[in-house]
């Protein structure tokens, strides 16, 4: 915890710092990620979903992979327990996050519940502006700040699919389309650039080159064998070439 000592400006209060957390919503990743819910909420629209469902949906899964998941399933005609399966194993990705960021948030007196809330919020573009900010935030605020930016994040995006939703109809496919693979982009790109460890990289080179070869073998399974295959394979790599050059047991 940042101690402030005699005489210094004080550390702020709850209101500043989740202040200071919304006003990150004034940034290129959440342009970005609004711009892919806007194509989202077009392909819910032209795949059938009513209104509410589509609302509903992005404010209780909250992870835009898993609601695609879902609305292809919904299409397919497949029944609940699949579905289920489906969309919990695409967020399964996003527990990594939660477990690794849980003890930059948690400060002395940081309630379990305060994290259990907040966790429902990590996801990736959060995760990442977390790992960009949250070191310069003093430890007892970072729950508030974090808190700011994620909820407001989550509500500019409900509401952008509500209005775009009604709206979609007006807007060329191709545009949707486009705005729709902006994420991935802008996720590959963010997850590298604010990797810690570079075994993360390996990790990720190794699902990129593994991905395709699987979706021949296995595409029911790529993702899922790209993912596994490929972090087990750079865990082992990194152990064998750590960074620094030396290698494991030197």
């Amino acid at each position: 915890m940042h101690n402030t000592a005699a005489g210094a400006p004080p550390e702020g209060t709850n209101l500043l710092w989740f202040g200071r957390g919304m006003r990150k919503i004034l940034s290129l990743p959440a342009f970005i990620l609004m711009s892919a819910f806007v194509g989202f909420a077009g392909f819910a629209r032209e795949s059938g979903i009513e209104f509410a469902h589509a609302v509903f949906m992005t404010a209780v899964i909250w992870a835009l992979p898993a609601q695609v998941v879902l609305i292809a399933a919904i299409g397919a005609g497949m029944t609940i327990v699949p579905t289920f399966v489906a969309v919990t194993l695409s967020s399964v990705r996003l527990m990594p996050m939660v477990t690794a960021l849980v003890p930059d948030l948690r400060a002395e007196k940081t309630r379990t519940l305060t994290l259990i809330f907040l966790s429902h919020f990590v996801a990736v573009t959060s995760w990442v502006m977390a790992n960009q900010y949250i070191g310069q935030v003093p430890r007892r605020f970072r729950t508030v700040f974090f808190g700011g930016f994620a909820v407001t994040l989550t509500t500019m995006n409900i509401c952008v699919v509500a209005v775009i939703y009604k709206l979609s109809t007006g807007i060329p496919a191709p545009v949707l389309g486009v705005l729709f693979f902006l994420t991935p982009i802008y996720f590959l790109t963010s997850l590298w650039a604010t990797a810690r460890d570079h075994v993360v990289k390996i990790a990720m080179v190794t699902g990129l080159l593994l991905g395709p070869i699987f979706h021949i073998l296995a595409p029911d399974f790529d993702l899922l064998l790209a993912g596994i295959v490929g972090g087990v394979a750079a865990f082992f790599i990194g152990r064998r070439f750590p960074a620094g050059g030396k290698t494991a047991g030197q």
